[in-house]
This record gives C-alpha cells, structure tokens and sequence, in this order.
C-alpha cells in the first residue's frame, strides 16, 4: 500500500478528520474525536511505511502469531493496537480490511449521539 492509498482510504470513512496532535510527523486519523489509525510520514519516506491500528484484543494476538508485519502498538497500548508494516508484503485489501477494523471499534465506542451526528451529519 501506497502514502496516497493509504491517506485517501483513511479519509474516504464517514465523519472522519486529520490531524498532526503529536508532532509534524504523525499523521493520525480520527472518527468522533477518537484515534484509528496512526502513520508516521518520515517513515514512508524511507520506505519502512506502518501505521498503528486500533484491533481486538484476541484478535491481535492471532494477528501477530500469523503476520511477521504485524507486531505490538509502537508506543501505544500493546494490548488494543497493532503497528502494521506496510512494505507491500501485505496485501491492500488485506490492510483496507483491518483499518476498517480499527474505525469499526472506535465508531462503535463513540455514544449514540456522536454515531448519530456521523451517519445523518443534518
């Protein structure tokens, strides 16, 4: 998976916005306020791309044993987030699936309110 991918996939998900909160550097995705996806840009230009993705817990754990590109959250819970090395050994549909994931758990933890407002936005 391309930057441009990757960053217009990202996008293309209902009510979510970008933001630098950290640094220049990290670029991170939220829905309802709340962090899904994480990439550091300095990265991708060095061409070692991964983004940190938010996954169940059983889940992940299954991922990691499965995936050498998939490892604990870089200086993020280990236990709900994923890094995910994007270097092209996994597939893009394979990594589109696990960033919805990541918005599907963060979506789902947001209030009914919020949900609302970011399905029907009048």
């Amino acid at each position: 998976m391309n930057l441009e991918t990757y960053y217009e996939y990202c996008l293309s998900k209902k009510g979510v916005t970008e933001h630098f909160p950290f640094d220049e550097d990290t670029l991170v995705f939220k829905v309802g306020g709340k962090m899904f996806a994480l990439s550091s840009l300095s990265q991708w230009e060095k061409n070692e791309a991964s983004a940190n993705l938010k996954c169940d817990p059983e889940r992940a754990q299954e991922l990691r044993a499965e995936y050498d590109e998939i490892k604990p959250g870089f200086h993020m819970s280990k236990v709900h987030w994923n890094t995910i090395a994007l270097n092209g050994n996994l597939p893009t549909s394979f990594v589109k699936e696990l960033i919805d994931h990541s918005y599907e758990l963060v979506f789902k933890s947001l209030t009914k309110k919020i949900q609302n407002e970011i399905i029907d936005p009048e």
